[in-house]
This record gives C-alpha cells, structure tokens and sequence, in this order.
C-alpha cells in the first residue's frame, strides 16, 4: 500500500489550500501561491447554478439583480453552505491542478481555524474531497503560519502567534509539534468592517456597504493615535434624505469604531498567556510574539499588544500569505510535517 501511495503521490499535484472566510490562497508544488482570490459565489437563484467565483463574484456585491445573490460559503472560518463551499473548492482545485499537469487527482492540505469542532473539520474535508483531491489533510491555520513564517514548530522551546484573518483570530503557543495553548476568536476583518458600517450608521447618519469599509479600514485604520492624522473622503446614502452624501473621517473615528473589538483580541491574547506553562512562557519572553494575517497591518496593533502582553511582537513578512506558504512546506517535506496534521488521509483514492 505504501509503494502505491508513493507511486500516486509521485505523478499527482501537491495543493495546499488557505481556505479563508475573506481569501481562499491556493499553494502548488514547484510554483507557489497560484491563486488569491476571495471566497465568495454569486449564485443564480432561480435555476441554482453558480454564476461566478472568487474575485469576478467579489464584484457583484450590491450590485447584483434580485435573482442572483453574492454569498460568502465560511463564516467565522467554517463551513457554512457545503455545496456552495464544495464548487468554489473544485473550481479552485481544478484550476491549480490544470497548472501543474499531472496524471492523478491531487493531493490536498486544507488549513482550518484552531477552534473548529470535529463536524466542522469533517465537513472541510468532505468538501475537498468532492471537490476532486485524491487525498486531504487537515492542518490548524496558527499551525500552518508558524511553518509558512519557520518558527521551529518541532523544538522543544515554545513559540507563540497570533493569525489575523477574515473571519477568526486564532492566538496559539506551539511547542514540539503541538499547541499548547491556543484560543479562536470571532473577532477579525470581517467584524471590524462590520463595526465601521454601524459607527458610519450611528455617528455620520449614512449607509455604507462592507466593500467600502473595509476600503477605509486598509486607508486610515489604526489601533493607536498617529503622530500625523490621516483622513479620507466616504461616500455613502444618508439615512434621513435618502440621497448620496459624502462625510470625511479620520484615523480617530475609525479607532473609535473598531476598539471595541479590538479589546476583545487583546483580552483573548491575555487570557492564552495566563494560560500558558512558565517554562514556555520563557521561551515567548526571549523569542517574542508573531502577528500574521491581514488584520496584523492595522496600523500600531504590534505596539498596543506589546504594552499589554510585555513581550516582543513582530509582524511576520508578507502576513497575508503565511497560512499558504506553510501548507506548501507541508507538502513539500511531508514526513516531517505530517505529525502536525489534524487528520491523516490513508486510503489510495481512485475510487
């Protein structure tokens, strides 16, 4: 059976997959990050079949007829409409697979959120596996970015890092392997977006759209106060008139807005330190805390975590792309890896 998995494996494509609730980031073997495209689905309603994916059905947000409807298959980084899920996964599997031109259906490593449940996984792993990969391992998403970024995962001394998605933060310490300690949030891009559209609705008396909020987090967005205030133009519909009204805001109305939220990142940080054996929690103190993701660019989040945890953080280069990059390594040295997986896929597909 070996020999055979070995053969497959020898003439199939290696994909790892960072299936986020914003980014879906597809990693090949030999060729790197092939795909960055969001993950959504514009679905006809009436007849159910699927209109566009990824960064085309991004496009029709809000601007879409009645009939066919933009929709986002993860929330909070699990499955939540599997077939939705389970096309956008073929049509990203399928368009990498082209790429590498290899005889067998590939094999796949999917990075999850590190609070997701038994059924979640399974129902990850189900979906991949309809989606055309011959074989599917899962692998929690602070896990993967610790890899992507080549924190020493297998040493005995801890690491800790805090990945920043779309839909979840994942804060974990990693030790021999293993996590330790870690903790799932809720809170991530998709929350502090969600927070500016209600502090535009509660203050400015307008309605923005998700799209533009988030435009405005990236341009003025920060945790702690600039040295030079920043401001930039949004436009939106004011709830009273009913017209277009344009208002101008600051990097201050924006932190106000998203500070909340940002509380609860820190609070959920604190709690995994506290949390967290002595012996490791030395190792942190000397090596530091890693922030990936793209809620880690928010402009002085590194310095507010700093005061509050007392320990180094470092913003890992290019954040965005870590979770991706370690599915790849994965899959590049997977002897070595596979003890990390959440699940291991031993049956010889072709089914």
């Amino acid at each position: 059976m070996k020999f055979l998995q070995n053969f497959y494996r020898s003439f199939s494509n290696d994909i790892g997959i960072d299936l986020g609730t914003a980014n879906t980031l597809v990693y090949l073997s030999g060729k790197g990050i092939v795909i960055n495209e969001p993950s959504v689905v514009a679905v006809n309603q009436k007849t159910g079949q699927i209109v566009a994916i990824g960064a085309e059905a991004k496009k029709m947000i809000g601007r879409t007829p009645g009939h066919i409807k933009a929709v986002r298959p993860l929330v909070e980084g699990v499955v939540s409409d599997f077939e939705v899920t389970e096309e956008m996964l073929a049509y990203y599997i399928n368009k990498a697979d082209k790429m590498g031109k290899k005889m067998f259906r590939p094999r796949v490593v999917v990075g999850v959120p590190s609070g997701i449940t038994n059924v979640e996984t399974r129902a990850v792993y189900d979906a991949a596996k309809s989606a055309g990969a011959r074989e599917v391992y899962i692998v929690e998403e602070p896990m993967a970015a610790a890899i992507g970024i080549r924190l020493p995962v297998h040493d005995a001394s801890g690491s800790m890092i805090i990945d920043i998605g779309g839909g979840t933060t994942d804060v974990a310490v990693i030790s021999l392997a293993g996590v330790i300690q870690s903790k799932s949030l809720n809170m991530a891009g998709d929350k502090l977006n969600a927070d500016i559209v209600s502090y535009f609705r509660d203050e400015f008396k307008i309605l923005v759209g998700e799209k533009t909020a988030e435009e405005v987090k990236i341009k003025v967005g920060s945790a702690l106060p600039l040295e030079e205030p920043i401001e930039t133009p949004v436009r939106g519909r004011d709830l009273v008139t009913g017209l277009p009204r344009e208002v101008v805001v600051t990097d201050s109305d924006i932190r106000e807005a998203i500070m909340p939220s940002l509380k609860v990142l820190i609070d959920g940080v604190r709690q995994v330190i506290e949390n967290t054996p002595p012996e490791i929690l030395s190792d942190i103190m000397g090596r530091g805390i890693v922030l990936t993701g793209g809620g880690s660019l928010i402009r002085g989040l590194d310095i507010i975590l700093q005061k509050v945890s007392k320990m180094p953080i470092y913003v890992a280069e290019e954040p965005l792309t870590a979770v991706a990059r370690g599915t790849g390594i994965i899959l590049q040295d997977f002897e070595k890896y596979k003890d990390v997986l959440v699940s291991n896929d031993d049956e010889l597909p072709l089914r």
